[in-house]
Formats: structure tokens, sequence, C-alpha cells
């Protein structure tokens, strides 16, 4: 735009040729002034309104007059200036930006010694989710809750099936006060049916996170999860946290053992599981396998693990001898 132009003023370039229409024809109506400026008749209309809004237009059914090019001026120079006014205050007043900024720059870099405090619930979920993102191979999970709420649900269930669809391997001990609540039972049964490991314990109180093995996060104090979290990537402690994970994993009973209603087994398999299972009592290489099922070998092969678990067999061979006892192949 030139020097000569309204827009510095605040007046679109719509807006500046109708003011300027009206200042060649005065008197005028405003009736399809649109064809004339070829231009949407909702764009000109609006237009007339915030010039009239403005006092850069005036007049009634009879015509409609541009008011004089000095007034108009200084309306619009009043009107920049108190925009420019409230702008240049909230602009002086981001300064508190900076800290919430920086807070959440440290957020994302440990502290020298390893190990990094999360202080508030909003701020350990939020990391949580960023943990389960970006996971590539593994979470493992204790958690001793007595229930899911719908909210939890809602919130978990795309991250979780985004991380199952991936490939990453869910892992996870849950109470068995948990099974006595439906909701609950049924999302567990959802994650297991996408390919996720769960398994329960009677008792137990320690929770655990664990993202593919390199990172841990674990309660300031188990019994009050307000008091904040501790995240770590210091080697040492993690591999103590993933030594607790396995002794309470080993001794927890698999989820489908306790939630068996008498239906169809096979249905403790997940549809990857199942195609896996097929593929491992069809075919003798895993290489064959994972292609058929245009999967990795190394996913092939811990689908096939999952499958001797879930079996309780000690060998392929035995696995598939008890698939075929029960019906499943």
């Amino acid at each position: 735009m030139d020097g000569t132009s309204l827009h510095i003023l605040g007046l679109s370039a719509t807006e500046e040729r109708i003011y300027r229409h009206f200042l060649r024809n005065p008197g005028t109506l405003g009736e399809d002034i649109h064809v004339l400026l070829h231009a949407p008749r909702e764009e000109v209309e609006t237009g007339q309104e915030r010039l009239v809004h403005l006092g850069l237009l005036h007049g009634d059914r009879a015509g409609i007059y541009a008011a004089d090019p000095e007034t108009a001026v200084g309306r619009l120079t009043d009107h920049r200036l108190r925009v420019l006014h409230e702008q240049l205050q909230q602009v002086t007043r981001t300064r508190h930006l900076i800290a919430e900024l920086k807070a959440e720059q440290g957020a994302r870099s440990l502290a020298p010694q390893g190990v990094e405090r999360l202080e508030s619930l909003p701020q350990i979920r939020d990391r949580i989710d960023d943990l389960a993102f970006f996971a590539r191979e593994e979470i493992l999970s204790v958690e001793p809750y007595s229930a899911l709420t719908p909210d939890n649900i809602v919130h978990a269930r795309p991250l979780d099936a985004r991380c199952l669809r991936r490939g990453v391997r869910i892992r996870s001990v849950v109470l068995q006060e948990a099974l006595d609540h439906p909701p609950t039972v049924a999302y567990l049964r959802e994650l297991t049916a996408q390919g996720a490991s769960i398994r329960v314990a009677e008792s137990f109180s320690e929770r655990i996170l664990v993202y593919d093995r390199q990172t841990a996060l674990v309660p300031v104090d188990p019994a009050d999860t307000s008091r904040g979290a501790l995240l770590t990537q210091q080697a040492g402690l993690v591999s103590n946290i993933l030594a607790l994970f396995q002794k309470i994993w080993d001794q927890a009973v698999d989820l489908a053992v306790l939630t068996d209603d008498g239906s169809d087994s096979a249905q403790v398999l997940s549809e990857i599981e199942r195609r896996v299972m097929e593929e491992m009592c069809r075919v003798g290489k895993d290489e064959t396998g994972a292609r058929n099922l245009d999967i990795s070998v190394r996913t092939y092969r811990r689908h096939v693990a999952d499958v001797l678990r879930i079996l309780g067999a000690g060998s392929r061979p035995h696995a598939a001898l008890l698939a075929r006892e029960r019906g499943w192949i």
C-alpha cells in the first residue's frame, strides 16, 4: 500500500473503496454497489456497517453521505491510536511469559543429579502424555487404582491405542480390587484385545511407570500422589525400578485368567496375536511369518512370546498343540 492509502489507519481495501465511492457520489443509495466495486455483497455490506460505526458514513433511505475527509481521517486516527495503545499495553503485560516459558524449558531437562521433581498433577499428566506419545518400544506400569473414572478412560484411550498401533508393547499390573468395577474391566479387556499385556495382583502400593527402559516415573509419596512425582533417566535408578516392576509382574496373574466368563477362550488373544499364532503353526521361519503379516521380525517374535505366555506353552510345538486342543486353530 502507498502512503495515501487509508489502510494504515485501519481500513480494509474494500472499506476504503466504499468511502471513496460515497465521497464521489454523495446522497446516492448503497444498494448493489458491490456490483460496481466487483466485490462480494456480504463483504460490502459488512464494510458499510463498519464505516457507519466509525462515523465515516451517515444517511438514511434517501441517500448515504461520506464524512468530510478531515473529519474522517481524524476519527480514524483517534480510533487507530486507541487500538495501538491497547495492543501496546497487552505487549508490555507479557513479561510474565518469560518465567512461564523458562519453567517449561526447565521441565524438559533433568536436573544435574539425573532426577527431576514434578510438582503439580497437571504437570505430571502432561509429562506422562509426552512420554507415552514418544515411546518407541515398551511402556511398563504398576498402578494401584481401584477404579478408572470415565474421564481417565477418555483421556487414556487415544494415547494407549496409538502406542499399540505403532507396535509399542504395553505391560501393566493392576489391583484385583479394580476387577470389581465393570467399566474398568471393560477398558482393560479393550486394551488386551488391542495387544496390551495386563496382569492382576491382590495387593501392592507401588506406583511405577517406565518408558523404553530408559525413563522412570515414580511418586514422591505413593500414598499421596498430590505431593508430586520424580522422573529419572539415571541408569542405576531405572535399573532398580525395572527390577521392582519385574518382581511385581512375576507374582501377578494374567487378567484373562481372572476374568474368564466361560466364553470362547480365543477371545483372550488380540487380532494380531491370533494371526501370529496361525502363522507360527503354519510356517517354520519367523522371517516368513513376519513378511506374511507385514510386520517386523522383532514385532513378530514379541507377539510369539505373548502367545506362548497366554497359552502357558513351553515351546512353539507345545503352543501349536494347545491351540489345536482348544480349537483356536
